[in-house]
């Protein structure tokens, strides 16, 4: 199953290209100084255009933890929210991927958005184990959503099989407790 209802939100899973997805918000796996490089950041650049890259270097650059806005210029997703996820092994890194994912969902819930779609966070080039991250990020949604939220769907776009296989066993587990 590839899919759960918490209250009235769904949390779906979906591998592909979440540049591609058709919901409100896309959350990209973002640096602490908001540059478009790479991974996720480098597909909502080149599929987004230059507005959403210009629009990050006028905030200029936020924390770890932490999530800002940005339009999303020329994606179907109406906005970019730019979660900053950990690098694993700088320490505290499960606390700073919870915040970036509770960040994320409270920036959606203050534009009274309907949907949003999660990458796996800080697990490309930040090194974050991808079991570790699907426990932090599904648990974490879950929780906000239990404590009640305008969303009513909350994908994650996992680009790989594998990562989407792991994200699977976690949604399981989850439906079980």
């Amino acid at each position: 199953m590839t899919s759960l209802k918490v209250c009235r939100t769904v949390i779906e899973l979906i591998q592909g290209d979440i540049t591609d997805l058709d919901t409100e918000a896309i959350v990209n796996a973002a640096n602490t100084r908001l540059q478009l490089g790479g991974g996720v950041a480098g597909a909502i650049r080149r599929k987004g255009g230059s507005k959403i890259q210009e629009e990050c270097d006028r905030i200029g650059g936020t924390p770890v933890g932490s999530a800002v806005i940005t339009s999303g210029g020329n994606l179907k997703a109406r906005y970019v929210i730019h979660a900053v996820g950990p690098v694993y092994g700088e320490g505290d890194e499960d606390r700073k991927l919870r915040d970036a994912t509770l960040n994320s969902l409270d920036l959606a819930d203050d534009r009274r958005l309907k949907s949003i779609a999660f990458p796996a966070i800080s697990t490309g080039v930040f090194g974050f184990p991808m079991e570790r991250c699907a426990e932090i990020m599904l648990s974490t949604t879950k929780s906000y959503i239990e404590s009640g939220t305008s969303l009513e769907r909350v994908v994650f776009c996992l680009f790989d099989s594998g990562a989407f296989e792991v994200f699977k066993r976690r949604l399981g587990f989850l439906r079980q407790n």
